[in-house]
């Protein structure tokens, strides 16, 4: 049997000579070259910004308003004499294409948020911005200001054009308040009705519903007092529904009658209801899990 030898020991290596190796740069924590700051509404107004302009539903919307309300207006106005603004201004073709134009403005801002709801994307909305209460924010802002600059703008180029065509004597020339009601008023009738529509959207999370629901806000008040007055009891309600229906709404803004107020009292009665409907919607987007 042969004798049994010890394992030899492995060769030690040589130490090194010099100063100490740097430890692993990969150790440690990890500091992004890309400098981190807070969000702030800054960033939802731009990110809607970027949302609203690039989707093709909102061009077309907002081209057909403009065609109503400009169209309209416009061809109204050539087709008129000028024996036909003796008791009335030069601005009222415009109320005829905003009678129209403010459909689109309302099924414009209802799509502005269920359209997320619609395809999802409004789970990445919240992760990318969990604040939800500023996203509702950015998308009330970006909206109400577009829907209100390219109303205006359309009023503004109407009334002045309908002036223009319309000067001859006898002619009833707008005075400045009749100029603001019939540009800047109707521009914000219009807008707040779009920025309704909105919340509803909010809260109902559904295009349709909110679109169904809007167009009975907007039509059901000029339809429903004929009916109402039949009656003597409810004669009463049905005058004070039609006065601030929507057509007589912006009837008195554009001073159709002397016998119609201003138009602001309806403005502001819109503001109110807007402005209850968005607190609604505030609240249910925090409660809600989506």
């Amino acid at each position: 049997m042969p004798p049994q030898t010890a394992p030899q020991a492995a060769p030690q290596q040589p130490a090194p000579s010099g100063p100490p190796s740097q430890p692993y740069a990969g150790v440690g924590p990890y500091t992004s070259p890309i400098p981190v700051r807070q969000t702030h509404l800054g960033n939802a107004l731009a990110s809607e910004w970027t949302k609203i302009k690039s989707v093709r539903s909102t061009i077309w919307t907002l081209s057909v308003m403009v065609a109503l309300v400009a169209g309209i207006g416009l061809l109204v106005a050539a087709s008129t004499n000028d024996s036909d603004y003796e008791a009335v201004p030069t601005t009222l073709p415009g109320f005829f294409g905003t009678l129209l134009g403010q459909l689109c403005i309302v099924t414009l801002g209802v799509l502005v948020i269920t359209s997320e709801y619609g395809t999802g994307m409004i789970r990445t909305t919240f992760t990318a911005s969990p604040r939800r209460s500023r996203v509702l924010t950015a998308k009330a802002l970006v909206f109400f200001t577009l829907s209100f600059i390219t109303t205006t703008l359309a009023l503004t180029l109407v009334a002045f054009a309908s002036t223009g065509m319309h000067s001859g004597p006898g002619v009833q020339e707008p005075t400045d308040d009749q100029l603001v009601g019939a540009t800047v008023g109707a521009g914000l009738y219009v807008s707040l009705l779009g920025l309704l529509s909105l919340a509803v959207g909010c809260i109902l999370r559904h295009s349709a519903g909110a679109i169904t629901t809007m167009l009975g806000v907007v039509l059901l008040p000029s339809i429903l007092p004929a009916f109402l007055m039949m009656s003597d009891s409810l004669r009463d309600l049905g005058k004070k529904m039609q006065e601030y229906s929507s057509p007589q709404a912006l009837a008195s803004l554009f001073r159709i009658d002397d016998s119609l107020n201003s138009g602001w009292p309806q403005l502001w009665g819109l503001a109110g209801v807007t402005a209850a409907a968005l607190i609604a919607a505030y609240v249910l987007l925090e409660k809600r899990d989506v």
